[in-house]
């Protein structure tokens, strides 16, 4: 499996339903919007689903690739409410090509801020029945 191109996939469609398939069960997620790191496919699973539809809109671009042998980082730019976001996915993987850790980060600070209280928008919504 090559996680790059599945990751694009999915951000492409805006569906995670590959999300399984291409996380790890022992997967870390880490987040300028949440204080602690995330173990675990369900709960990553959760955060990336919820930030496919913040994130998510027409202006959604990668901007730049670094990639290693197990490991890369995707720079974005988005717009958002009218403020542009800049920031980065740096994710990781093994042998078997899952993604191990998942890590975000976001910038400038009036950014991170819109997007927490999107994400959490977003999230409690998922939690209702």
């Amino acid at each position: 499996m090559d996680p790059i191109a599945t990751w694009h996939a999915i951000a492409e469609r805006r569906d995670p339903a590959g999300l399984a398939d291409l996380l790890a069960d022992d997967v870390v997620f880490l987040s300028p919007v949440v204080h602690t790191p995330q173990h675990g496919r369900a709960i990553t699973s959760a955060y990336l689903a919820a930030a496919l539809q913040v994130f998510g809109n027409a202006s959604f671009r990668y901007v730049r690739e670094i990639v290693g042998e197990r490991d890369a980082m995707l720079e974005f730019e988005t717009a958002i409410d009218g403020v542009l976001v800049n920031g980065v996915d740096i994710l990781k993987w093994n042998a078997d090509g899952r993604v191990v850790e998942f890590k975000v980060m976001v910038r400038p600070l009036k950014a991170v801020t819109l997007i927490h209280e999107k994400m959490a928008a977003m999230l409690a919504a998922a939690k209702r029945p």
